[in-house]
C-alpha cells in the first residue's frame, strides 16, 4: 500500500505498502439522514465517526501488512508524532530500524542495523535523534510531517466502502471499492492493475470500542498476480492516556550527516 503524502514519500521506499500507515487525514462526509428532527445513523457513518480526528488527545497506533510492521503514537494538540519501523532484509539477513519523531515543522530521525554479522559496508549513523533540513532533501515534499490523527488511513477506506455491516458488540464488516475516491491511491499501479475488478470488492472488518473511538480495521487484499492475499491492519488505542509527544532534548539530538540523507533520499 502507498500514500502519496511528504512523511512518508521515503518511507515507501523501505517499507513498501506499509507506508500507507503514515497518512494524511481526510474530511468525512456525513451518510445520515433525519427524520422527524431524530438522526438515523447508518453503520458506514458510525464508523467514520470513530475514526480520530484529532480530539481524543494523544493515542497509539500500530499496523501491519506484507511487508512490516509500523508502530507509534499521535500527539494531534501537538501536530506531532512518534513513529517506528523495522524491515528485514531477505536477501542478506540484517534488519533496518527506523525511527521519526515529528513535532509541528520540525522531524528528527534514528536510523540502526542489527544481525550484521559478516556483513560489511553498512552505513554508521549517530545514536542520538538526528534532527532533519527540508532543504537537504532532493524531493521538496521528501520532508516528515504531521498530516493528520489518522496514520492508518482509516478513514478515506471506510469512505469507499460499498457494503457496511453492523454485526453487535462494536464489530462491523463489509466490502472496500479500492478504486474510489482516495481510496484509490492505497495500492501501488501494479496492485491495482492485477487485481481488476476485485479491487471493487475487498473484504474489511473494523472494531469500535466502548468509547466509541476506532479500536481496527482489517482489510484482506486478495492475491493478485504473482502477490499473495495479505492482510492490512490498523489499530488505534489509549485515547487520551498516551504519552504527549515532544522534541528530543537538546543533549539527545544533533544535526543529521549528509549520509542520513542519502538513504533518505534514497
Amino acid at each position: 500500500m502507498r500514500r502519496d503524502t511528504g512523511t512518508t514519500r521515503w518511507a515507501r521506499r523501505m517499507t513498501g505498502p506499509m507506508a500507507a500507515l503514515l497518512g494524511a487525514t481526510v474530511l468525512l462526509g456525513g451518510c445520515g439522514t433525519v427524520k422527524e428532527g431524530l438522526a438515523e445513523v447508518t453503520a458506514k457513518q458510525t464508523l467514520l465517526d470513530s475514526v480520530p480526528d484529532g480530539s481524543e488527545g494523544p493515542f497509539r497506533f500500530t499496523g501491519k501488512d506484507v511487508t512490516a510492521d509500523i508502530s507509534g503514537s499521535v500527539d494531534p494538540a501537538a501536530k506531532a508524532l512518534d513513529m517506528k519501523t523495522s524491515i528485514k532484509d531477505p536477501e542478506h539477513g540484517f534488519s533496518t530500524h527506523i525511527a521519526f519523531r515529528v513535532v509541528g515543522d520540525d522531524a528528527w530521525t534514528k536510523i540502526s542495523f542489527t544481525e550484521t554479522e559478516g556483513l560489511t559496508g553498512l552505513p554508521k549513523l549517530p545514536k542520538k535523534w538526528l534532527k532533519l533540513d527540508p532543504s537537504k532533501f532532493t524531493d521538496a515534499d521528501g520532508m516528515p510531517k504531521y498530516e493528520g490523527a489518522d496514520q492508518g488511513n482509516a478513514g478515506p477506506l471506510i469512505e469507499a466502502a460499498t457494503t457496511v455491516n453492523d454485526d453487535g458488540a462494536g464489530k462491523y464488516s463489509g466490502t472496500i471499492d479500492l478504486t474510489s475516491g482516495e481510496a484509490a491511491k492505497v495500492l501501488e499501479a501494479e496492485q491495482m492493475t492485477a487485481l481488476g475488478d476485485a479491487a471493487k470488492q475487498v473484504p474489511f472488518t473494523a472494531v469500535v470500542g466502548d468509547d466509541k473511538n476506532l479500536a481496527s480495521l482489517t482489510l484482506n487484499v486478495p492475491a493478485a498476480g504473482s502477490a499473495k492475499a495479505f492482510s492490512y491492519v490498523v489499530k488505534y488505542r489509549d485515547y487520551g492516556k498516551a504519552p504527549k509527544v515532544t522534541a528530543p532534548a537538546a543533549a539527545q539530538a544533533q544535526k543529521a550527516p549528509a549520509l542520513a540523507y542519502e538513504l533518505l533520499n534514497g
